[in-house]
């Protein structure tokens, strides 16, 4: 590396020249290149804006001036040249560099960057707080993909930003692509967009001549503005939805053209208003088989970066992913009952919906990134008798939360929402973490909330959601491999509300939800072997609850443990406490596991449930000193133990 090793700030990029510019983009792809094929983290989308952030940082005074990235998979460049070169190897690691921009993390990044479609909002937001705060000088620039623009929130953000006093800049990165291919008709449109910039800055002299002869007022401007544009319209047969909203729109411009950039930038950097660079990139930039394949190379893994070559794990003998057994069974429930279609938002491949598109495509629906048209378009079917598999990754389901509530709960609507990626999802961190689902859903009436404990599960669970359930129905489960090499079971219909008992004991009781049932049930084997007998119910539902069980439990043991890999406010422990509460049972001593109350950073799935003591270890450790009174969990009131429980798992392990 010639110049980027020499680079430890925006500062040191303005002390070089175009040729030395186009050279450190050229060294920032090798850099990425090289550091991704050994650490995998969002490759495609930071090829595609290597050009851009060089541009940016150049011309712009960072952080004094303020770059809102939209999603952090556009921004390892940025981070880059931000002082974080030599801890790059870091990314996504445990106590490493975050893959999205994190103001904690940097005084350059301005902004947390994990959901799609905030920039222009967040940036609008920094843009009239400098002008009220007299900051002239501090330009706002936000970056956006065009996958993002899918999103309803960039055109919230679009309509208030010609109403409020800024200069802001929006940039949108335009690839055609947000993970999988950009859909509807915002696609076609940026595609086809195209306007005159020698016409902008035409424009721009004679408003500021009839300015300067007080022919015209800061009132009268967009009325000016928008008979411009219509005539414009008129005149080159072309309609600009962006100067719509008296966005001054300049481009479609290549943003791979570094100097051409340089100087578009440039030139509309101190131009007063908002304003829009629309730039086209391709996603992989300078890595064919990136660029080939944009999709597969969003998040590639580890691969060979000489050959191209993808390093993939030997699946041979191994459990499917939860996604795809999910695919596959809503495909084989799709052949049985043409009512069955599927919807998701943007996130076919990751959510394996890519069978039923593969089979049915003319009833499975990618809506782009838009969750909550997602959950009410879902449900706008279901009002005309279709049975729509609505499947959203549990942290992006947040996004959707007033549609779930106003839009299928309040008219009990045969909506099955699959939250995918449901718990700790590992790399990607406290932005994409789904544990709040079973919390935030609990307190909504008319809900059905499930979670399998396995694979046979998940397949019987979306069978009882088609033909044992009339409402909306929830099924929650994990990223990554499931339990079982043989998960083809013949589904069958479940008792709604109805817990299983999967083991006796006497000592205590264990009630977990979901997979991670399974990590309880190898600490209850070990506990077994420390001589401490504990019952394990799997309770399938969080609502309806399975009451029943739970008095079975309160009038057995005086200890009962619950395991949850969401939040532990409001959701299975809380519910179980409610129940004791309500009913009275005011002499047993409850330890709830799960989440704490806060958010957890990023790391292997394994890593994280080891700090937040849901790993088998965690949850043992637990159990221990609940058993021998060490335990500080609610409604206990018992410390007089003298084991030490860590000597004790140590002589099991011995």
């Amino acid at each position: 590396m010639q110049y980027l090793q020499e680079i430890n700030s925006p500062d040191d990029l303005k002390k070089l020249n175009i040729d030395e510019l186009e050279t450190v983009c050229t060294e920032l792809r090798e850099f990425i290149i090289e550091q991704l094929s050994n650490n995998p983290g969002h490759f495609g989308s930071s090829l595609g804006t290597v050009e851009l952030t060089v541009a940016l940082h150049y011309l712009y005074h960072t952080p004094y001036d303020r770059i809102v990235w939209d999603v952090g998979h556009q921004a390892y460049s940025h981070k880059i040249l931000t002082g974080r070169r030599d801890r790059f190897s870091s990314n996504r690691k445990l106590g490493g560099l975050s893959g999205f921009t994190n103001p904690s993390e940097s005084e350059f990044d301005t902004f947390v960057a994990g959901h799609a479609s905030t920039s222009i909002s967040a940036a609008l937001g920094m843009a009239v707080a400098a002008s009220l705060n007299k900051e002239e000088d501090r330009h706002v620039v936000a970056v956006i993909g065009d996958g993002s623009m899918t999103g309803g929130l960039a055109y919230e953000g679009l309509n208030n930003a010609c109403s409020q006093p800024n200069n802001l800049l929006i940039i949108l990165n335009d690839n055609n692509m947000s993970i999988d291919n950009n859909v509807g008709g915002i696609q076609d449109y940026l595609v086809k967009l195209t306007t005159s910039y020698k016409y902008n800055r035409f424009r721009n002299t004679l408003y500021q001549g009839f300015k300067r002869r007080n022919l015209i007022s800061e009132e009268e401007k967009n009325i000016v503005l928008r008979f411009n544009n219509s005539m414009k319209s008129l005149i080159t047969k072309e309609q600009n939805l962006f100067e719509g909203f008296n966005i001054r729109y300049f481009g479609p411009v290549d943003g791979h053209d570094l100097r051409g950039l340089i100087r578009i930038l440039r030139n509309i950097k101190d131009m007063k208003g908002p304003k829009m660079l629309h730039i086209k990139t391709i996603k992989g930039k300078g890595y064919k088989p990136a660029e080939n394949s944009a999709t597969i190379w969003h998040a590639p893994g580890l691969f060979n970066k000489d050959t191209g070559e993808r390093i993939l794990k030997d699946q041979k003998n191994q459990p499917l992913p939860y996604q795809d057994i999910f695919g596959h069974t809503l495909v084989e429930m799709a052949e049985q009952n043409d009512r069955i279609v599927g919807v998701t938002p943007a996130m076919p491949t990751g959510c394996s919906m890519t069978y039923m598109m593969t089979t049915f495509p003319e009833r499975a629906f990618d809506v782009g990134i838009a969750e909550a048209h997602a959950v009410t378009f879902s449900a706008g079917m279901a009002k005309e008798g279709l049975i729509p598999f609505c499947n959203i990754y549990s942290s992006f389901m947040q996004r959707a939360f007033d549609q779930v509530i106003h839009d299928v709960a309040l008219q009990k609507l045969k909506v099955i929402m699959c939250l995918d990626r449901a718990g700790l999802v590992g790399p990607d961190g406290p932005t994409h973490h789904g544990v709040f689902d079973l919390a935030y859903l609990r307190p909504i009436p008319n809900l059905v909330i499930s979670a399998p404990h396995n694979e046979h599960e998940l397949r019987n669970l979306m069978y009882t959601a088609v033909y044992g359930n009339e409402g909306p129905f929830v099924i929650r489960y994990p990223r990554g491999q499931g339990e079982l090499t043989e998960w083809h079971n013949e589904p069958r219909l479940l008792t709604i509300g109805k817990g299983r008992k999967l083991k006796k004991g006497k000592d205590m009781a264990l009630l977990s939800i979901g997979t991670i049932g399974n990590n309880a049930a190898k600490a209850i084997t070990k506990a077994e072997e420390l001589g401490i007998s504990v019952a394990h119910y799997d309770m399938v539902f969080l609502k309806p609850i399975d009451e029943d069980l739970l008095r079975e439990v309160a009038r057995k043991f005086k200890q009962i443990i619950t395991v949850e890999d969401g939040v532990i406010k409001g959701g299975l422990g809380s519910a179980v406490l409610e129940y004791l509460a309500e009913n009275h049972f005011s002499d047993i001593q409850v330890h709830r596991i799960g989440i704490a109350d806060e958010f957890v950073t990023h790391g292997s799935v394994r890593e994280l449930q080891q700090l937040a003591g849901i790993d088998p270890e965690g949850i043992l450790s637990q159990i221990v000193q609940l058993y021998h009174g060490l335990s500080d969990g609610a409604h206990s009131n018992q410390n007089t133990g003298t084991v030490n429980p860590v000597e004790l798992i140590q002589n099991v392990k011995d």
